[in-house]
């Protein structure tokens, strides 16, 4: 079944303030795309192609540095966007972004988005008050980097990513990738997933896969409200 372009865009907290008229001028210029697992969607230093928003799959955004080592700054899940910075902004791509799964995306290309926000101030200020949300996630990430434990970044993630109170969180396919956009070692993170599975926090669901049994327990982790388990 074709995806909805204006479902994907409407679960998109980027657009939720945007007025009914201006979204539909979204709607009308967005573009379907679609992803392979493991599919590189661009590289950085490409002209940026606009904004993605992800209706499902899962996109890794990564940096590489010299000597070959990558590191995560987003994984971007379904309802999230992409690129955004670089495309209002209108320079190139400052990092690569990969396909972990079978991804389908909604493209907001860079030259009828910016023209758009020149020629319509409702359409620009949502679009602002949406960036302003980006913001304080990225202010997160650095607080979880810099004041929160192992084991507090996984907390939150987990509890971030959890679909339903007490539900399901699937990982990317290669728990690395998850590690690195916590910024923590493979090592480090199979470690803590299992001090948290021995306290009783989480359990494997399957591989790819963990179930939340204590959200408390977990939000208190995440927050620094229990000594370290």
């Amino acid at each position: 079944m074709e995806p909805n372009v204006g479902g994907i865009l409407d679960q998109c907290r980027l657009f939720a303030d945007i007025p009914l008229e201006s979204f539909g001028q979204l709607v009308s210029m967005a573009q379907i795309r679609r992803f392979a697992k493991g599919r590189r969607i661009f590289r950085e230093g490409d002209p940026c192609p606009g904004v993605f928003v992800v209706g499902s799959g899962l996109v890794r955004v990564f940096k590489t540095a010299p000597n070959g080592k990558e590191h995560i700054l987003h994984m971007v899940g379904p309802g999230n966007t992409f690129a955004e910075v670089a495309a209002i902004g209108g320079f190139d791509c400052p990092a690569h972004a990969e396909a972990v799964a079978p991804t389908v995306c909604a493209l907001l290309p860079t030259e009828p988005l910016q023209r758009a926000l020149r020629e319509d101030h409702p359409l620009c200020l949502g679009m602002m008050t949406g960036l302003t949300l980006w913001v304080r996630h990225l202010v997160g990430l650095m607080e979880d980097i810099v004041l929160r434990d192992a084991a507090g970044r996984l907390a939150r993630y987990l509890l971030d990513a959890q679909t339903t109170p007490g539900g399901v969180v699937e990982l990317p396919t290669l728990r690395r990738h998850l590690a690195s956009h916590l910024n923590l070692t493979s090592e480090t993170f199979s470690r803590t997933v299992r001090r948290l599975t021995d306290a009783g926090l989480i359990e494997s669901a399957d591989d790819n896969r963990l179930r939340l049994l204590d959200t408390e327990k977990l939000r208190m982790i995440a927050e620094g409200e229990l000594p370290r388990i």
